[in-house]
């Protein structure tokens, strides 16, 4: 039985990763996690200096999931380098880091330093709710879009991937503009913009004000919305929003989706990444299917 999946020549053992942000670099969960076993590790944010973040309080349970505001808190690039990287590396997994900046110069920077690391992709963050500056213009106007992906093609040494928004009024021109500007690889849903009120204490739950909402409650929504790239662009994706179950997965992947990242659900229980891809297997040894590749996409 085959699992292995293919993005932008980059091969992966099965396609459960992690989504950025829910899993660190890998380290706090590794006593949970055997990181061997999974396609790839996503890492959290990375700047090109060290980022304090959203004040607190940053985080709220809703139905259904969570809201957060964290604000891209990390260590900035040069930590990541020196300390997250060579952990990473022991593991028989690929490494995606995902890149965040508030201005075009600041990502081609981080863009630029990981140029000569043993990195295998990139995920560029242009659609975080939470981050005031830059994500907001670069990740819900196509032309912005298609200007960042199109420079960091050009600085890039490994395989770009661009992380959509759902907080659009059409995701397919925004998957057409990655596209067109040379992406190799597009991920999908980051979380929609939500916010929770303290009606006892008539005010904000979040400092911030809003957050980004994740969780379950988001699944129909991130289907739905991979299932209309897939119908858009020929570049693969990476579907992603309340996968809790190898079921909820499988949607993503008959849906279109090459690989699934696993997010919010890190949170409620560490070893889901592994569950999901367990389950992923022994649906296909149920099913009688040799090769993981005869389901993606196979909604029409």
């Amino acid at each position: 039985m085959n699992t292995k999946v293919s993005i932008a020549g980059v091969e992966f053992k099965n396609p459960v990763m992690t989504a950025s942000g829910t899993f660190g670099s890998g380290m706090e969960y590794g006593e949970f996690v055997d990181l061997n076993r999974l396609g790839a590790v996503v890492t959290k944010g990375v700047a090109n200096v060290p980022w304090p973040g959203n004040p607190t309080p940053r985080i709220a349970e809703v139905y259904g999931g969570m809201l957060n505001a964290i604000g891209l808190q990390n260590p900035g690039i040069d930590v990541f380098i020196e300390r997250d990287l060579p952990f990473l590396k022991q593991y028989d997994t690929r490494v995606i880091v995902n890149v965040c900046g508030k201005t075009m110069e600041e990502y081609l920077e981080v863009v630029e330093r990981l140029a000569d690391t043993d990195v295998d992709m990139l995920e560029i963050n242009v659609s975080c709710p939470n981050v005031k500056e830059g994500a907001i213009a670069f990740g819900q106007k196509a032309e912005a879009l298609f200007a960042i992906t199109s420079r960091v093609k050009r600085a890039a040494r490994q395989p770009v991937i661009m992380k959509l928004s759902p907080n659009v009024t059409d995701i397919t021109e925004m998957a057409r503009a990655a596209e067109a500007a040379g992406a190799d690889a597009i991920s999908l849903i980051n979380t929609l913009t939500g916010m929770k009120i303290d009606v006892e204490r008539r005010q904000f739950v979040l400092a911030n004000r809003t957050g980004g909402l994740s969780g379950p409650a988001i699944r129909p929504v991130a289907v739905r919305m991979v299932w209309q790239c897939a119908n858009a662009v020929a570049i693969p994706i990476i579907g992603m929003g309340g996968i809790a179950t190898a079921e909820d997965a499988l949607e993503f992947l008959m849906a279109g989706a090459t690989a699934v990242a696993v997010g919010a659900m890190n949170f409620v229980n560490p070893y889901a990444t592994i569950e999901v891809a367990e389950g992923i297997e022994a649906y296909l040894r149920r099913h009688g299917i040799e090769d993981i590749r005869e389901i993606i996409g196979c909604v029409k």
